[in-house]
Parts: structure tokens; C-alpha cells; sequence
């Protein structure tokens, strides 16, 4: 006979699969204690660039009780973006994450009906939703539930699915049974770091977050470095690189979110990057993730990467 806390974990894996997630793993809500002398070394370092905000809520980032009181279980979610049609051969290019509508809005509705689900199924549950924001280690905690391993570009690889995916999480105070973590399957594979234009990945596991071209493009807010002219292969939001060399990628399957298409971009030639209005980039990017960057970002991103400029 299974016990509750069995019962619950199945009722949420058939929660996750109903909402279209593609997994759903279980943790128990306790201190990262392998986690912390990793992230403390990668801070030591300033890997972190000028995004100082990773510097700050260090215990909350590590232990989930502190950013929610009482928390007894982590609920790990994946949700697929790999899109139908591969925009790189474009110039600019975008991140596949960022080719439609701002992911932060459309799967944090999904886990606000999640919690909805879950206490009409239950009984009150509390507990927060997290996409993507507030101090959580989302990468440990999947991993840590077996959704998957850390890769050598130190994002979370699915055997099934690669790593096009963004990952979520409910913290909530129902007791859980947890799944177990799973082994590593890069093997000697150094794809991602090799591939690497900028050589932000120096070692297996550790990314130099201040020379990432998705650092550069999005989080730096002042004038790219010089060393990085000619190096950036025309990414003008985010970067793609590590994960399309990735040989897991290749088992990635096109997403069902029709708001992950496209929104208006993906027909631009040279010339309408080029001569963007601010007008025509908050009506494009209206609901987008390239929002981000804002008009100036972009224009400067653009320019950046010009051949010849």
C-alpha cells in the first residue's frame, strides 16, 4: 500500500504531465551542503561579472526553508522551448529561449494553476513558485531530483531532451517521496568547451559568467571589451553555442507552446536589425524576453557585432 507522501508525489507528477511539463522530480527541502563551497569558489573567482545581485542572499540561494518557512519538499519541473525551426543562420541572432513570448509569464501561470490544482487535490498547501527568479539554485535542485546531471557548461542536461528547456519550482510545506539524483553522462566530452568563442568555460563545470556572450549581450549594461570584437559569431541576444554542439541535443524535440514561436523577427534581413526604430522594437518585442536588453542594448549589441565596425 503506498503512504501519503507516495500518493501526493504521484498526484503532482500527473499534475506536472496535465500542465505539459515534460518531467517532474522531487526533492526534500534541506541545505545544498555539496552546492555551497562550489558557488563560494565560482564567487571567489568573480565569475559572476557585474552582476552583483549573485553576491547577495547566499544562505537563501542554498537552504529553501529560508526563502520559504516551513518548506518540506522542491518541486523540479522542466518545460521544453526547442523551437520547430532553427533561427542561427540568421544574422543577428537570438537565443532559441528568447524566440517568442517572455517565459517568465507564461510557465509562472502554469505553476500559479499548478498550486491551484494542488490545493483543490489536497488541502491547503503553502508554498512560492519560482521561474527562473528569487535566489533559488534551480540547476541543483533538478539535478538533485534526478531530471538530470550538471553539464561541463554547467546547465542541467536530460538524456531524453538535451538542454533547450527552461526549469522551474514550487517550495511548498507537503512532505514528498524524493527521487534520487542520476549519474553524470558527459563523460570525456569537451564539446561546449571548445566550442566556446569567448573561453568562458576555462574548466569542466565552471563558467566565467563575466566573458559569456549571453553575459555580454543581455546582463552587461556598459560597452562590450574590445577582446571580444570578432568573437561574438553574430549573437546579438544571448547565445546558443554550447548547447548546439552538445551531442544530447540532438534527441531535442520541438516544443507545443504555440507563444515560444516567433513573434515578428524572424523574417528581418541585415538591413531591418540594422535600422530598428525603438517604435519597431517595442512592438516586436512587445511580451519578449528581449525586453531585457532594452532598445539602447540591443542597438549596441548590433553594432558590436558588425563586420568591419
Amino acid at each position: 500500500m503506498k503512504s501519503q507522501k507516495q500518493n501526493h508525489s504521484l498526484l503532482i507528477k500527473k499534475i506536472a504531465s496535465d500542465l505539459g511539463f515534460s518531467f517532474c522530480g522531487i526533492s526534500k527541502a534541506e541545505f545544498l551542503e555539496e552546492e555551497a563551497p562550489r558557488l563560494e569558489e565560482w564567487l571567489k573567482r568573480g565569475y559572476q561579472g557585474k552582476m552583483s545581485y549573485l553576491e547577495n542572499h547566499f544562505d537563501k540561494r542554498l537552504d529553501p526553508t529560508k526563502l520559504v518557512p516551513g518548506a518540506k519538499s522542491v518541486v523540479s519541473l522542466i518545460y521544453n522551448y526547442y523551437p520547430e525551426k532553427d533561427h542561427s543562420q540568421t544574422n543577428p541572432k537570438i537565443a532559441k529561449y528568447a524566440y517568442g513570448q517572455d517565459y517568465h509569464f507564461i510557465v509562472k501561470e502554469k505553476l500559479k494553476e499548478f498550486m491551484l490544482r494542488l490545493n483543490s487535490e489536497v488541502g491547503e498547501v503553502d508554498g512560492r513558485v519560482f521561474v527562473d527568479s528569487a535566489p533559488v539554485h534551480e540547476r541543483a535542485w533538478a539535478a538533485k531530483s534526478g531530471l538530470g546531471w550538471i553539464g561541463k557548461n554547467s546547465l542541467l542536461l536530460n538524456r531524453e531532451m538535451g538542454s533547450f528547456f527552461f526549469l522551474a519550482e514550487l517550495i511548498i510545506d507537503l512532505e514528498l517521496a524524493s527521487d534520487g539524483p542520476m549519474k553524470d553522462y558527459c563523460g570525456t566530452c569537451t564539446a561546449c568547451q571548445d566550442a566556446c568563442p569567448t573561453d568562458a568555460i576555462p574548466e569542466p563545470f565552471m563558467v566565467d559568467g563575466s566573458r559569456c556572450i549571453s553575459y555580454l549581450t543581455i546582463e552587461l549594461k556598459d560597452e562590450i571589451p574590445s577582446e571580444f570584437k570578432n568573437k561574438m559569431e553574430g549573437w546579438a541576444f544571448g547565445c546558443d553555442i554550447c548547447q548546439d554542439v552538445c551531442p544530447w541535443n540532438r534527441f531535442s524535440k520541438p516544443h507545443n507552446e504555440e507563444k515560444f514561436n516567433p513573434q515578428g523577427w524572424e523574417n528581418f534581413d541585415h538591413q531591418d536589425w540594422e535600422e530598428m526604430t525603438k517604435d519597431v522594437f517595442q512592438k516586436v518585442f512587445k511580451k519578449s524576453a528581449v525586453k531585457r536588453t532594452k532598445f539602447e542594448g540591443l542597438a549596441r549589441n548590433i553594432s558590436f557585432i558588425k563586420p568591419g565596425s
